[in-house]
Formats: structure tokens, C-alpha cells, sequence
């Protein structure tokens, strides 16, 4: 597996290919990332430096250089690089000012946000495809990833950051996934189960500690004159409440109704981050059965079964780490939802 390794204006300067291991971990609603680790030489520690990029075979995505380890011993002489992908550059920026989305396209909401921020250098939006969910929402001076990931994970439109060395340029994308489960007709079907040798080593989790099903959301105001919202609903042990604090949220220019939508739209985004974490992993020879990248990707929804746990169900393929050492490889996607990270808008 070569590994080529760019500057930041994508102009390639060298390539290595005695690294002893790489973990290439690509993520639907957020920026991937990587690891990497190679023997100290000179040229390896010419090549990987900060801000660099580095590319695979085979990959849309690329990485940027952010955490650099160097190891030397007895026994041991290496160096480690980590990172994130490229879309991890919308961290490096904040919406200036108060959005305000009615109803509007998710797909548009993404882009727009893009452009209202800071430029980041050679990133260029690509093609608009029309998507359908749509979102209402209001956010001041807010870190951009962040409320890209919240969004996305809202409408479950997946996006990157995907480079075009030959034009040293980088497209914005966005992406939905392809339902190939058990449950539908119209696409191949993907399964993962023991019967077809593709669920090995599998590890399946489930955690309702999160869990909220009413959101109480309070806007601005004091007192009994604060306007309160209440998005949800449950009794007994079943009712999990949530209080979400949105005095961020101006009135100004909305109208009552307006005004009150995007309350609860928040009370429904805390709701969306506060659910029950289900999901499934498992090694998988990517050419076994279902090849990677032809029959099923990432974002894609397929059916998970295996009969000795009573596991039945269609997951979307929310993340796959590829795994490349000694000489060969294998992936291991994650179907489902992971224990989510509290992101609040205060952030």
C-alpha cells in the first residue's frame, strides 16, 4: 500500500511504502480520520510533517498531518503520524453572526454555511443534488464542523472533503447513502451474517444511559415569562427528560410562529443526540461474499443478522476503519450508532 504525501496546496512530494501499519477510518457524518506508522528515516520524517497531506490507494478521502510521534529504543525506531481528514478544515472556522433557516433544504443549509465563513484555501463546492430533508434552525457564532455534524446527523446526509490533486483543488460533497437491506427491492441486497462468513469477530452494543424522550426547551425570557417548549413525549419510566437551554436563539425578524419552530427544532436535534446507542462491528474481508466499494460503501443501509444473539435489523454503515499491516488487510465497518458525543450549541 503506498501511502503519497502532499503539501497543503496538493502539489505531491514523495511517497512512502515501508510503513509497517495504517488506519484509514472514514466517517459519514463527520471527518475521518488516520494513523500511520513507519520505520524513522530521513526521508520519512522529511515527508511527514504538520499540515501535509497524505493519500491511499483507492481512497476519495485524504488526511491532513496533525499529531506526529516520534519512538526510539532498543527495540524500536518509529514514527507515528494521526489526523483527520480534509473536511476537519471546517473546524478551523465559525459562522460570524446569527443563520436563521426556515424549513429549508439541508443540503442547501450546508453549503450556504461554507460560503459564509472564512474561505478555506482550494476548497471549491461540487455538484447540488437536490437532496430532500429539510431543517429549521437558528445558530450565532458557531464553530462550522460542529453544526455541519449536527446537521447532517439530523437529515442523514453524509459529507466531504474530496481532493483533485491534478487540479490542486478540493470538493465540498455531500451524499446519501444507498438502501441495500434486506427490507427493500429496488437495489442489490447486502447481508452480513455467519452463514455468509462476512460477521467475524463481531461486537454488537447496545446503551440506553442517553436516552431522552421529551426535550423541555427554554427560550429567552425570565421567570414565568420565559417561552418554554416541549418537543417528545413518554410517561412513567419511559418519560427521560432533557431541559435544553436556547436563549441563543433570537426572536428578532421571526414571527411568534417562527419563533417558536425553531425552539422546537433545537428540542428535536437534543432528542436526535439523546437516543439509545446501537451498533455493530465486525472484521470483514473486503472481498468476501459483498466487495467493498462495489456492492455496499459507506452511508449505505444494510441488513445485519445473526441468529445466535436474536439480531435482526438494517443499520446504515456510518463509519469503516480499513486496516492495512503485514502485507495484507481488512475493514471493519460500524452499522449503526455508536455511543453518541454530546455536542451542545453552546459549544
Amino acid at each position: 500500500m503506498e501511502i503519497r504525501v502532499y503539501n497543503a496546496d496538493l502539489y505531491r512530494i514523495g511517497q512512502i511504502e515501508n510503513q509497517t501499519s495504517i488506519q484509514w477510518t472514514r466517517k459519514f457524518f463527520e471527518a475521518g480520520d488516520f494513523e500511520i506508522h513507519a520505520p524513522i528515516t530521513e526521508k520519512n520524517l522529511k515527508l511527514f510533517k504538520e499540515n501535509n497531506i497524505v493519500s491511499i490507494k483507492g481512497a476519495k478521502e485524504a488526511g491532513v498531518i496533525e499529531d506526529i510521534e516520534k519512538e526510539e529504543s532498543d527495540i524500536k525506531s518509529e514514527i507515528t503520524i494521526k489526523g483527520r481528514f480534509l473536511s476537519s478544515y471546517c473546524d478551523r472556522r465559525v459562522i460570524e453572526g446569527t443563520v436563521n433557516y426556515d424549513n429549508a433544504k439541508i443540503e442547501n443549509v450546508m453549503r450556504e454555511l461554507f460560503t459564509m465563513c472564512n474561505k478555506i484555501p482550494l476548497v471549491e463546492l461540487g455538484e447540488l443534488h437536490g437532496f430532500d430533508p429539510t431543517i429549521s434552525f437558528q445558530a450565532t457564532y458557531r464553530n462550522l464542523q460542529t453544526v455541519l455534524n449536527k446537521i447532517a446527523k439530523y437529515g442523514l446526509i453524509g459529507y466531504r472533503f474530496t481532493p483533485d490533486f491534478d487540479k490542486h483543488r478540493i470538493i465540498f460533497d455531500t451524499m446519501q447513502g444507498t438502501d441495500h437491506s434486506y427490507a427493500q427491492n429496488e437495489n442489490k441486497r447486502v447481508i452480513f451474517t455467519e452463514g455468509y462468513n462476512n460477521l467475524t469477530n463481531a461486537k454488537y452494543r447496545y446503551n440506553n444511559q442517553a436516552l431522552k424522550t421529551v426535550a423541555i426547551v427554554g427560550g429567552q425570557g425570565e421567570g414565568a415569562e420565559r417561552e418554554i417548549v416541549k418537543v417528545g413525549s413518554g410517561s412513567g419510566l419511559n418519560l427521560r427528560e432533557i431541559f435544553v437551554d436556547a436563549r441563543d436563539i433570537s426572536p428578532d425578524g421571526l414571527t411568534k410562529e417562527q419563533y417558536r419552530a425553531a425552539l422546537y427544532q433545537r428540542g428535536e436535534e437534543a432528542l436526535n443526540e439523546a437516543r439509545a446507542a446501537e451498533s455493530m462491528e465486525s472484521e470483514i474481508d473486503p472481498k468476501t461474499n459483498f466487495t467493498y466499494k462495489e456492492d455496499y460503501d459507506l452511508g449505505d443501509i444494510v441488513t445485519v443478522k445473526k441468529k445466535g444473539w436474536g439480531l435482526y435489523t438494517h443499520q446504515r454503515i456510518t463509519a469503516v476503519k480499513e486496516v492495512y499491516e503485514y502485507g495484507g488487510g481488512f475493514i471493519v465497518p460500524t452499522l449503526g450508532d455508536p455511543l453518541p458525543e454530546t455536542m451542545d450549541w453552546g459549544e
